[in-house]
């Protein structure tokens, strides 16, 4: 059982109709709030794209460790500013 995830024992017909219908308008709008909030705030795309291009780059063996400094760096948002400067300029 020790390779075995929860999700490998889903039992689809535990919900009824009018639950799976109520979780699928939650996933919905949950996407679009998402999508919403990812428009407001562009900062978060070039947070995540500059962590993930430093990654391959780089290409850590302690990936948490990497993140970890990554996302401390003083410099990161000063640096997220000038990226965000440049893409709001070339809108």
């Amino acid at each position: 059982m020790a390779g075995n995830s929860a999700l490998e024992e889903l039992d689809i017909g535990a919900l009824s109709a009018e639950q799976q219908e109520i979780l699928r308008q939650y996933k919905i709008k949950t996407r679009i709030d998402n999508e919403k909030y990812l428009r407001a705030h562009p900062e978060v795309e070039l947070l995540m794209s500059d962590f993930l291009r430093d990654v391959f780059l780089k290409r850590p063996v302690d990936i948490r460790e990497f993140a970890a400094g990554h996302f401390t760096n003083p410099n990161l948002a000063t640096k997220i500013t000038s990226h965000l400067h440049d893409f709001t300029e070339t809108d």
